[in-house]
């Protein structure tokens, strides 16, 4: 990730207006055991009491490391019920990059952080089609599912 995803300037430039960076070897006790950094790179999101809201093990590629950031970032507001926070963090992840791995939980997490908010079921009925129209081999399509037929 040093040679390709963290010189890029996207990258760059969304990281340092947006998260604390932070880097843990495997070697780094007692961080590396806390965390279970078996193996490199192991990228979290974290909150300011070290929550962890979003986490996944190897390379990512400059453009779904961004997404992979937003996602993480709208995890922990929907966490902590900042519900519109979220949903706006997720619609601005799928206008930037609606082709990306990222992209069908924010789908999910999306329509789930409206229907909190306001309990219209139209907004998990929209979860299901978009994940079946837009991402049918996701692995988030089946979890739309139950949505069909509300």
């Amino acid at each position: 990730m040093d040679a390709v995803t963290y010189p890029n300037a996207k990258v760059a430039e969304y990281v340092n207006a947006n998260v604390v960076a932070v880097r843990i070897g495997h070697e780094e006790e007692p961080l590396a055991g806390r965390y279970l950094v078996k193996w490199t790179p192991r990228l979290f999101v974290l909150d300011p009491e070290e929550t962890t809201h979003h986490q996944i093990m190897g390379f990512l590629p400059p453009d779904e490391f961004v997404p992979f950031l937003y996602l993480g970032r709208a995890k922990a507001a929907f966490h902590a019920d900042r519900l519109d926070e979220a949903a706006e963090m997720l619609d601005q992840l799928l206008q930037e990059t609606p082709a990306s791995a990222s992209a069908p939980e924010a789908v999910f997490l999306r329509g789930v952080s409206r229907f909190k908010k306001d309990h219209d079921k139209s907004h998990l009925q929209k979860v299901y089609r978009t994940l079946r129209q837009d991402y049918p081999g996701s692995d988030w399509a089946p979890r739309g599912f139950p949505y069909w037929n509300l």
